[in-house]
């Protein structure tokens, strides 16, 4: 399989040796030179910076070799981590052939995956390593095959997190979009396992301002975290769905923005991050842009979250919305922290929508209210302007109403119109949903994790260790005396 043209960098100036200084085997090759007394005792001390170059150039002739000639990927995973101390393996890796030329122009991406990550793993990551070429890497990401990929999740990793850094040197962060977005679908079993390359490719479509770039992975909803699949933190659940909310806001589609902003603020763990308590920022006023009120979070967020909330600006633009509106503008008018913390174009967007709800909550008392009456109680001046968005409302079915030529609006129920087709897609819907579950439901069964906190449970019950009222009160006392809730 042809390989794209890589540029030769010059050949690397090599220091030798001292005559009376023995060379080192390298532990890649098979068979090993004759030595002397004298030799073996200079092996034994610690090497030389020289006979450390001389080693590196003469050591990666036979990691080419072991490449393309090995018979398992396990096997040589295994070699290519273990042939010398991890910063000598990575300058061997990082470094060019004693010729000069580059050993990625002798490899095949695809029968050679495995050992291109190492190499690619190790040059993109070594201060003063050749120049890979992002063409290179761009077709690697094309083409590799994930089979191979998958024994070395870390090298794909420090792959992902070099592609923005060769975008930036090229001048274009955008030129990172697309080796990103095909390292990522190809690499996972299935769209539905998260990996560290999701939040990477998402950082990079809300930075460029590609977000429709990410609706392709972020249709598939995460179900399956391996870790022996990819290397994943913790915080990279959270910065994925917070990079997923960001892109379902800027292209306002507000419930999908909810549900990802909910699932970043949300997710338990030991101690809340501060990404979690900027989610939970948007979170609440995209949820009046699309809801017209904040709902409670679950009860399985971090309790210090809400609390830390309450004494914010955003807490009191919550209360003030959306009926009185020269509060909620003097609010973001005077606060700083809503351009502070980028959140001002979601505020500015909830105060624009702050009359379409209060014009609903009319809807559920009145039958009939006249324009001027409208007005009064959505806090607009102008009798005109209120015309134009009751019009604007009844175009776009926000509300069923008509609007008589002496300025009375007649609120009535919308009629329920549906069609097979939707009824049909719902259903399906719902059972892929529930087919979903259940599949869920299964793994978590066989989940050793999971067998172990339900037997320890029912241990627990059978002790009645939760039964006594007098003890969980107790409980809460001490826990919320102790700072935990």
């Amino acid at each position: 399989m042809n390989q794209p043209n890589l540029p030769t960098p010059p050949m690397q100036s090599t220091p030798q040796p001292e005559s009376n200084e023995a060379q080192q085997p390298s532990p890649m090759q098979s068979q090993p030179h004759p030595q002397t007394q004298s030799q073996t005792q200079t092996q034994a001390s610690a090497p030389t910076p020289s006979s450390s170059v001389v080693d590196t150039n003469v050591s990666l002739a036979h990691v080419i070799t072991a490449i393309t000639s090995a018979a398992s990927p396990l096997q040589l995973n295994q070699q290519l981590k273990s042939f010398a101390p991890k910063e000598v393996r990575n300058m061997i890796l990082a470094s060019l052939l004693p010729d000069g030329r580059d050993p990625l122009s002798l490899l095949d991406i695809q029968a050679d995956t495995l050992g291109i990550l190492h190499i690619l793993a190790a040059r993109l990551h070594t201060t003063g390593a050749p120049i890979v070429p992002l063409e290179f890497v761009a077709q690697f990401c094309q083409m590799f095959v994930p089979e191979q990929a998958r024994y070395v999740p870390d090298r794909v990793t420090l792959l992902a997190n070099a592609i923005p850094l060769l975008a930036e040197s090229a001048g274009n962060l955008s030129l990172a979009i697309q080796p990103l977005f095909d390292l990522l679908t190809r690499y996972v079993p299935t769209l539905s396992h998260l990996t560290t390359i999701h939040p990477i490719f998402l950082k990079m479509c809300v930075s460029t301002r590609h977000f429709s770039a990410a609706l392709p992975v972020l249709a598939h909803p995460v179900t399956t975290i391996d870790t022996s699949t990819s290397d994943l933190h913790y915080n990279d659940n959270l910065v994925y769905h917070y990079a997923g909310g960001m892109v379902f806001a800027a292209l306002k589609r507000w419930a999908e923005a909810q549900e990802f902003f909910e699932i970043c603020a949300c997710s338990p763990g030991s101690a809340a991050a501060a990404i979690q308590m900027e989610a939970l920022k948007k979170l609440v006023l995209v949820q009046l842009i699309h809801d017209g009120k904040t709902t409670p979070p679950p009860k399985y967020i971090h309790p210090s979250l809400p609390r830390l909330l309450k004494g914010t600006p955003y807490s009191a633009f919550v209360n003030a919305y959306p009926d009185n509106r020269a509060q909620l503008r003097s609010i973001v008018d005077s606060e700083l922290i809503f351009a502070t913390e980028k959140t001002l174009g979601l505020a500015l967007q909830a105060l624009e929508r702050a009359p379409r709800w209060s014009i609903r909550k009319l809807t559920s008392t009145y039958l009939t209210l006249h324009l001027s009456d409208i007005a009064q109680a959505v806090g607009i001046e102008n009798v005109n302007e209120v015309r134009a968005l009751i019009v604007d409302m009844i175009a776009s079915s926000e509300i069923a109403a008509q609007l008589s030529a002496d300025g009375t609006v007649s609120f009535f129920d919308p009629p329920v119109q549906f069609e097979k087709a939707d009824v049909d897609r719902v259903l399906a819907h719902a059972q892929e949903q529930a087919a979903l579950l259940a599949s869920l439901e299964r793994e978590m069964a066989r989940s050793k994790e999971y067998l172990t906190k339900a037997l320890k449970g029912k241990e627990e019950a059978a002790w009645g260790i939760d039964d006594d009222p007098a003890d969980r009160l107790a409980a809460s006392i001490w826990a919320e005396d102790s700072g935990f809730l």
